[in-house]
């Protein structure tokens, strides 16, 4: 179980759009450039986040810029937008366990409401950490590490 880079790629969006908005238009070239990623995925991202309402994005070169405050944005709204999980399941559970078998017979019963339970613990965490958060930890990062 692994939930997609596409997460944490988008949230890097958001850190790039707030840091150099200002004084870059925050392209897919650009954004690509920090990321270290194609710029064709970044711009399948800021499709999904420009149609979840979280960026705007000007076409051609006008560059991308976020769409509400910072803290509206949660990282469970982000998650949702870049689809992280196959039909809104983290957890994916082997196709066909063998009903022969009492532990096979027996394990879907088992796991399905704590794997259920483990994900609304985490979408809920997720809820509680918006993008401001981010932004603010990310700022005094990027200070902390600039030349004296």
């Amino acid at each position: 179980m692994q939930i997609s880079s596409r997460f944490t790629i988008a949230i890097h969006i958001f850190a790039c759009i707030d840091t150099f908005q200002r004084e870059y238009k925050t392209t897919s070239d650009f954004l690509a450039s920090s990321i270290n990623a194609n710029p064709v995925i970044i711009r399948k991202l800021l499709q999904q986040l420009k149609a979840a309402e979280l960026i705007s994005v000007q076409r051609g070169s006008g560059g991308a810029s976020i769409a509400k405050p910072t803290n509206e944005i949660t990282l469970y709204d982000i998650y949702r937008a870049v689809e992280c999980v196959e039909n809104g399941e983290l957890f994916h559970f082997h196709e066909n366990p063998n009903q022969n078998c009492p532990v096979g017979r027996s394990i879907h019963p088992v796991l399905d409401g704590r794997l259920k339970q483990i994900q609304d613990a985490m979408e809920n965490e997720m809820r509680s950490i918006t993008i401001a958060d981010v932004l603010k930890d990310t700022k005094a990062k990027i200070a902390e590490n600039q030349p004296v």
